[in-house]
């Protein structure tokens, strides 16, 4: 027993040193996130923010860090200073935010100076509750929106990153439950988005992708996997089930976590018979070192049985990142028609980084990307918009604009 309790005593022992760091390490880490964002981030001339001056201003609150919540802590205010839904830490603490689009369930921005509900997640919480599109949020757990906001807003006088503020706030963090108070039509009423349990840190899915035909058209959703190569089969699999079908909707409103550009192209070359670019690239570090500008169209090209018939994609709020190019692509190769809301418009091609003593990393955007016609991806809109204020837990009006549209289309 006592040889036992030794080991269990040098395990902990261990485990904790392992966890503390000296405030110069935690420094050193600071510094090295700092640089690394400095030489590689490539959206800085749309952020027009004084990065030397966020060194200024917590570098020195490095001396005062003693764990390693406290770091993760200010480290998320440090990146909270560049209002970058595609920058993020891969670690966090009980009380981080919930990353945006990922584990979120509400997409909101401010109009007029009234801070709008713009579009729900489908099958989550805040649809559950009856929170939609149209309704203006008026506090966030009894604090009023515009207090509420302040912890996570760095540039009060820019209004993206007011917006980027408010959609980290209504996501929540990851153990509160959230009391939601909105107004629609005169009424204010408070909704739990979390009441049946906390959703957005267990989300499941019944396969990578699903698939149903709807009056002789096929529908196929692609999940939140495509990160991961094992997909690929398994759409093909799906998709020549659906090559009888007289046109084909392929659904990615449910990919908000971005993915690797294989998979975007076996995706893409399903349904070309020849090779197209399909996105261009800017890489920043060299341009900002040299002062030379590095950019490049990247080409897809056909894979197995092509489907030639009508197609139509359906993107939202959750279409995100890599998802983003497979639609862009789609689009600048006139291959279909995209149908939905504005995507996810998170900001060009991340790359991962790790602090090298909490060995704790983080991704920033290191490459601008393009729709083929010049378009920043982040700025792309659909072919056919929907108004999803007429979007119920019942009724998917995206989906039903896609039918009617093909219909229409095909006869």
């Amino acid at each position: 027993m006592k040889k036992q309790a030794l080991i269990i005593f040098l395990f902990t022992i261990t485990a904790a040193s392992a966890q503390t760091k000296t405030p110069n390490q935690y420094r050193k880490d600071f510094d090295y996130l700092w640089n690394t964002i400095d030489s590689n981030y490539c959206y800085f001339d749309k952020r027009h923010i004084d990065w030397n001056n966020v060194k200024k201003i917590y570098a020195p609150q490095m001396d005062t860090i003693s764990s390693r919540d406290s770091f993760v802590e200010t480290i998320e205010k440090v990146l909270y200073e560049l209002f970058d839904h595609h920058v993020d830490l891969q670690t966090n603490n009980d009380y981080s935010r919930r990353l945006v689009p990922t584990s979120a369930d509400i997409w909101a921005e401010f109009k007029s100076g009234h801070a709008i509900i713009t579009e729900v997640r489908h099958g989550f919480g805040a649809e559950k509750v009856g929170v939609k599109a149209g309704m203006e949020v008026v506090a966030v757990n009894n604090v009023p929106v515009n207090q509420a906001i302040l912890p996570f807003l760095a540039h009060d006088n820019d209004m993206e990153a007011k917006n980027y503020a408010l959609r980290v706030l209504l996501a929540g963090d990851h153990r509160s439950k959230r009391i939601i108070t909105l107004k629609y039509k005169n009424t204010t009423k408070d909704y739990y988005p979390d009441e049946d349990g906390m959703m957005l840190e267990n989300i499941k899915y019944t396969a990578m992708v699903e698939s149903k035909v709807i009056n002789n058209i096929g529908y196929i959703r692609v999940n939140n996997f495509l990160f991961d190569n094992a997909i690929i089969p398994k759409f093909d699999s799906v998709l020549n089930k659906m090559q009888h079908a007289k046109a084909l909707i392929l659904d990615m409103r449910e990919t908000p976590s971005g993915g690797n550009t294989s998979v975007a192209r076996a995706i893409l070359g399903r349904f070309i018979n020849k090779d197209h670019f399909y996105q261009k690239h800017e890489y920043y570090a060299e341009e900002k070192e040299t002062g030379i500008k590095r950019s490049w169209e990247e080409i897809v090209s056909p894979r197995g049985i092509t489907y030639s018939k009508p197609l139509v994609i359906l993107a939202d709020h959750w279409t995100g990142s890599i998802a983003e190019g497979i639609t862009i692509g789609f689009d600048g190769m006139k291959r279909a028609t995209v149908i939905g809301t504005t995507m996810a418009r998170l900001n060009g091609s991340v790359e991962s980084f790790r602090m090298p003593n909490t060995k704790i990393g983080f991704n920033i955007p290191t490459e601008r990307l393009y729709h083929i016609n010049g378009t920043p991806r982040e700025l792309y809109k659909p072919a056919v918009e929907v108004d999803v204020t007429r979007q119920t837990q019942t009724t998917d009006v995206i989906l039903n604009t896609a039918i009617s549209f093909l219909n229409n289309k095909v006869k």
